[in-house]
C-alpha cells in the first residue's frame, strides 16, 4: 500500500533563487486558441520603463484550474482577515501609488 502512495507524489524542488520570489504589481494576461501568457510587471514610480520580471505560459484547462484555486485561497483568505478591498476601475498610466507626483 505504501507504495502506491509514493506512485501518486510529486517531489517538488524549490531552489533558494525561486524561493524569494519576485514582486509584481502589474500583470498583463493574453491568450490564443491554445495558451494563456501571463505577465507580471514590476512597475516603480517615477520610472517610465518597466520590465516583464517572469511570463507563465498555460494551457487553457490549466488557466481555468489556477483560476478556480486562486478563488479558492482568496476566498480562505478573506474568510480569515476579510474582504479585500479593490478599486472600481483600475489605476490608469502612469500609476503614482498614491503619493505625490515627483519633480526635479
Amino acid at each position: 500500500m505504501e507504495e502506491q502512495q509514493n506512485e501518486n507524489q510529486l517531489n517538488i524542488e524549490l531552489s533558494e533563487e525561486i524561493a524569494e520570489g519576485i514582486f509584481s504589481n502589474l500583470a498583463i494576461i493574453t491568450h490564443s486558441n491554445t495558451e494563456f501568457v501571463l505577465d507580471f510587471i514590476r512597475v516603480m514610480p517615477g520610472v517610465p520603463k518597466a520590465k516583464v520580471k517572469s511570463r507563465i505560459i498555460l494551457t487553457p484547462e490549466h488557466t481555468k484550474r489556477l483560476l478556480q484555486a486562486m478563488q479558492d485561497n482568496v476566498e480562505k483568505f478573506e474568510a480569515i482577515n476579510g474582504r479585500i478591498k479593490t478599486q472600481e476601475e483600475p489605476p490608469g498610466f502612469p500609476m503614482n501609488f498614491g503619493g505625490p507626483t515627483a519633480q526635479a
